[in-house]
C-alpha cells in the first residue's frame, strides 16, 4: 500500500483526503493507494516526517505553517520550490526527500480556459508564503504583477526578490484601486474560518482587504485561496457583482491534481475530485 497524508490546516484535513480517496476510486487503484490527515506541532515537523518515512509512508502535501520547514528539510527542490522558498508536496524515495509546490502550478491551472495571463495586470493581497508561489507563477507566466500588504515594507521586500512590482503609498486603512487590474488574487488568510470565533461583522473582511464591493464587478477575474465550509465575503460579493470568480476549493482541487500526478504518475480525474470536495464542504 501506497500510503499518503496531509499535514496542517484542519480545513485541508477534512478535504484533502476525500479527494485523494475519491480519485483512487474512480482510478481503480484504491487498493493500492491511501491518503490521511495526521496531526503534527510545527516543532515536531523534521522528527514526524522520519517517521512517517520510516512506516513506508509515500509522501505528504504540507499546509500553513509547515511549508517553510518542508522546504528546509528537502534533499531534492524542483525549480519552483527554489525559486518560492517555500514547498506544500514532499515524495519520498531512497535518495531522499524530493519537494515540489503546486502552489503556483494550481493557481494557474484554475484561471479561466480564456483568461491568457500574459499581458494581464494583476494583483497579488498578501506577502506570505502563498503570496511568493503565486506572484511568481503569474510573472512567469507574463503577467505585469503588483503585490500589495497591509505592511508596505513587506510587499516592497517581496517584490524586489521576484523582480515585480509593488502598491506604495496606500495607507494601511484605504481602499485599493483595482479599476485597472484584470485580475486579483487573495493570498491572505482573510475570510478563513476560526474554530470557535465569531462570524466577522458584514463588510469586515472586505474592509480588511482594503477592497471596495463596488469595484467587484465584471470583468474583474478574482482568485480567493481561502476556502471553508461557506464561502468567504470576498467570494460572495464577487459573485453579486458578476466577477468571474475561482474560489479556494477549484485552487484546492488543481493543486491536488498536480500533487497526484507528482506522486501516481498517472492523470488525476479532476470532475471526481471536484465532486468529492464540495461535497464534503
Amino acid at each position: 500500500m501506497n500510503r499518503l497524508a496531509v499535514i496542517g490546516h484542519p480545513v485541508a484535513h477534512s478535504l484533502s483526503p476525500a479527494m485523494h480517496t475519491a480519485a483512487f476510486a474512480a482510478l481503480g487503484i484504491g487498493d493500492e493507494w491511501s491518503y490521511e490527515a495526521i496531526d503534527l506541532e510545527p516543532g515536531r515537523f523534521a522528527a514526524g516526517i522520519a517517521e512517517l518515512r520510516d512506516r513506508g509512508f509515500a509522501g505528504v502535501n504540507v499546509t500553513v505553517p509547515h511549508k517553510q520547514a518542508a522546504f528546509e528539510l528537502a534533499d531534492e527542490r524542483s525549480d519552483a520550490v527554489a525559486a518560492i522558498g517555500a514547498a506544500n508536496t514532499l515524495t519520498f524515495a531512497e535518495g531522499g526527500i524530493r519537494a515540489d509546490n503546486t502552489d503556483a502550478s494550481g493557481l494557474i491551472a484554475a484561471l479561466p480556459s480564456d483568461f491568457e495571463p500574459e499581458g494581464t495586470e494583476a494583483l497579488v493581497l498578501g506577502a506570505g508564503g502563498s503570496a511568493r508561489a503565486v506572484a511568481w507563477a503569474l510573472d512567469r507566466a507574463g503577467a505585469r504583477v503588483t503585490i500589495a500588504n497591509r505592511t508596505e515594507s513587506r510587499a516592497v521586500e517581496l517584490a524586489r526578490e521576484l523582480g515585480v512590482y509593488a502598491l506604495e503609498g496606500v495607507g494601511a486603512t484605504d481602499s485599493i484601486d483595482v479599476e485597472h487590474f484584470d485580475l486579483v488574487v487573495n493570498c491572505t488568510s482573510i475570510g478563513l474560518a476560526k474554530e470557535g470565533a465569531a462570524r466577522p461583522e458584514p463588510g469586515s473582511d472586505l474592509k480588511a482587504l482594503r477592497l471596495r464591493a463596488d469595484q467587484l464587478i465584471a470583468p474583474l477575474v478574482v482568485a480567493d485561496l481561502v476556502y471553508g465550509p461557506e464561502p468567504t465575503e470576498l467570494a460572495a460579493t464577487c459573485t453579486s457583482g458578476g466577477v468571474t470568480l475561482i474560489d479556494g476549493l477549484e485552487i484546492l482541487v488543481r493543486q491536488g491534481a498536480d500533487s497526484f500526478r507528482i506522486w501516481v504518475g498517472r492523470e488525476p480525474p479532476i470532475e471526481t475530485m471536484r465532486d468529492a470536495i464540495r461535497a464534503n464542504r
